[in-house]
């Protein structure tokens, strides 16, 4: 589950960069993308910081997750249950004749 998440959050992002680059090339997509038209002078999108190689990362402070030092494995028993049946057929009985001659 944890890999098919990560591949979604992958892809989802690979689009989005796509349809700003898209959307930086074509000025309709562009004029789309603010509702009509484009704002004159003070347009501060993510198209435009795109276009103008703003984009900056910046460095998550994520604590550092405490290794586990000591896992108890408890042992399994396994068991099978299996028991053959054999059906005793009273004294002077027998299997049906069609299952014997052959």
């Amino acid at each position: 589950m944890r890999q098919r998440l990560h591949v979604a959050t992958g892809v989802l992002s690979l689009a989005m960069w796509l349809l700003l680059a898209a959307a930086e090339i074509h000025p309709p997509l562009h004029a789309w993308l603010h509702g009509g038209s484009i704002p004159a002078n003070d347009d501060d999108c993510a198209v435009v910081a795109i276009a103008h190689g703003q984009v900056h990362s910046t460095v998550c402070d994520v604590p550092a997750v405490v290794p586990v030092t000591w896992i108890e494995i408890v042992p399994r028993i396994e068991f099978s249950v299996f028991h053959v049946a054999m059906a005793f057929l009273p004294d002077g009985r027998a299997p049906p004749l069609p299952c014997i001659a052959s």
